[in-house]
């Protein structure tokens, strides 16, 4: 379909699809919390590895401070989070939560993603929109509290004076601020990604209607992209055109006009949706409506079923309408604006094709090359592994020119080495 980037759930509630020596394999994975792969495979290891191969950049997907789902079917293994650290747990509802007031649970989840950024070669660092937790009912209909009163109050007795729910906002803020830096210290080149909910406040002025996240989940996401505190925001639009209180056009533009330190900002788009009770029409037109505003950069799509199951026909309408052509990512200019030097290129022929041998120059290996081939029908273009270094050009004498540029982890090109048919 020619997209560029995979974003691949690794930790959804203190587990892991991963070799961790943190924390237990997912029982997501196996069916049973603590159990690995058998035969033995690291899930995130492949993907990077297949991704990459594709010509696709993978970013590690964490839920930060769930422990534990409501949905789970096995016993919790002696290694998970609820068995060797319980005083930063908390039983809420049917779950079980990190306590964000806690430096301790902040700190234990930067460590299992730092651990990841270490380890695994991903390109980016994606968490979603599960901070504080969406609200949970009683028997009799009513809110469930958060059980922070014992964390507030410490904070209280230790001179603070904020209330429960701004302090609550700053905790998050904390995190995140805190969360970015890290990854970057760490590995300046891999990217790190925000999923809000749609609605920071509803907003009568707009006719925006809906949960108000600031009060609910505790998330300040206006304060995050206003402050550039992650290197692409992705809020999720995950409404109509013409919804009557979420309409997608206004909701994106009033982000758009949030990201004053012009950082990457894409749509998250509720592709599963249209695969089932939308049209394909309705993401397409999505889509281009991003395309056209200015200050957004792309687009994600929720979920991959949709696609890869071609549900109501949206990926081959996708295809048609809308990825024609490859797109590389856009630039991260502020963590490296640095491009690599052009390619050594080395072309001989065989009787039926053209091989060329491409030699990075200088220090860095590009993540991939972008090859682009010319005949009378235009310019056509693909991304490939930045560790393949032979091409087989087939029918070569239709060629008038062959371009490749090297592309770096912060979307920096460099310029082309061409080779001209004479």
């Amino acid at each position: 379909m020619k997209l560029n980037i995979v974003i691949f759930q690794v930790r959804t509630s203190c587990d892991a699809f991963y070799s961790s020596s943190i924390e237990p394999w997912s029982e997501y994975l196996t069916g049973q919390m603590g159990q690995s792969p058998k035969p033995f495979y690291d899930p995130l290891a492949f993907a990077i590895e297949e991704a990459h191969k594709r010509g696709l950049e993978l970013h590690g997907w964490f839920n930060p401070f769930r422990a534990r789902y409501s949905s789970v079917k096995s016993q919790p293994s002696s290694n998970h989070i609820s068995k060797t650290k319980p005083a930063i747990v908390r039983q809420y509802g049917k779950q079980l939560w990190l306590d964000p007031g806690m430096i301790s649970a902040q700190d234990y989840v930067r460590s299992v993603i730092l651990d990841v950024v270490r380890r695994y070669d991903i390109d980016g660092v994606h968490i979603d929109d599960y901070f504080y937790p969406y609200v949970e009912k009683d028997s009799s209909g009513q809110d469930i509290p958060f059980p922070d009163n014992e964390t507030y109050n410490l904070y209280r007795a230790k001179g603070g004076k904020l209330s429960k729910e701004d302090w609550r906002r700053e905790n998050i803020n904390n995190f995140i601020k805190t969360i970015n830096q890290s990854i970057h210290n760490e590995k300046n080149g891999v990217k790190f990604g925000i999923s809000p909910f749609g609605i920071w406040r509803p907003d009568p002025s707009l006719s925006i209607r809906g949960m108000d996240a600031y009060e609910r989940l505790f998330a300040d996401s206006k304060k995050w992209i206003n402050n550039g505190w992650c290197d692409y925001f992705a809020p999720q639009l995950y409404w109509q055109i013409t919804a009557q209180w979420q309409r997608f056009p206004v909701l994106l533009k009033w982000w758009s006009e949030q990201n004053h330190r012009r950082r990457i900002l894409v749509c998250g788009i509720n592709t599963f949706k249209g695969g089932s009770q939308w049209s394909a029409a309705e993401i397409v037109n999505q889509i281009n409506i991003a395309r056209r505003l200015t200050g957004v950069s792309g687009h994600i799509h929720w979920n991959a079923n949709a696609l890869m199951q071609n549900r109501g026909n949206i990926a081959s309408e996708l295809s048609k309408a809308v990825y024609q052509q490859i797109a590389i990512t856009p630039r991260f200019d502020w963590l490296d604006s640095t491009p690599p030097k052009p390619p050594r290129v080395y072309a001989s022929f065989n009787q039926q094709s053209l091989l060329i041998q491409v030699e990075p120059q200088g220090r860095e290996i590009p993540l991939f090359w972008l090859l682009q081939t010319k005949d009378k029908n235009g310019w056509y273009s693909e991304i490939l592994s930045g560790t393949k270094t032979l091409f087989t050009i087939p029918n070569y004498q239709e060629k008038e020119a062959i371009s490749i540029s090297a592309l770096d982890k912060c979307g920096n090109l460099s310029h082309p080495s061409v080779l001209i048919k004479k």
